[in-house]
């Protein structure tokens, strides 16, 4: 059996660390990011809420970058929220910035009552292109 191919953007590895787990797993033309916060670069939540959401797609992003995708790369997202119906507006704002045209990915919202000091948090798979 092979070992993972671990996947990791430059810079925020104290939370990967802290935590143990990686930022994301290569297999195949596969992607699995694990989930991204709104974390500053020692790990702590931001604490302005859509700073925060931005803050995760940002981070979501220099993960995607360190496999060689981008959003346009994402088949399938899963949403983390600690309050939807008072986050919902804010986080569809950024959201829409970021696939602002069609086909959307897949995409399943969820809430939760605890994210480690985080409020909301973002998972995707990709499929990572080609170098043809």
């Amino acid at each position: 059996m092979s070992k993972r191919n671990a996947i990791f953007p430059a810079g925020r590895h104290k939370l990967y660390e802290e935590h143990r787990y990686s930022a994301a797993i290569k297999s195949g033309d596969l992607l699995f990011v694990s989930g991204q916060v709104g974390s500053r670069p020692d790990g702590t939540p931001e604490p302005d809420f859509e700073r925060q959401v931005r803050l995760a797609f940002e981070n979501l992003k220099a993960t995607l970058a360190a496999a060689g995708a981008t959003f346009d790369d994402i088949v399938d997202v899963t949403t983390f929220h600690t309050d939807p119906e008072a986050q919902f507006d804010t986080v569809l704002k950024v959201k829409d910035e970021v696939f602002n045209e069609p086909p959307y990915p897949a995409w399943t919202a969820l809430g939760v009552n605890w994210l480690a000091g985080f409020d909301f948090e973002i998972k995707v798979i990709v499929r990572i292109p080609s170098a043809e």
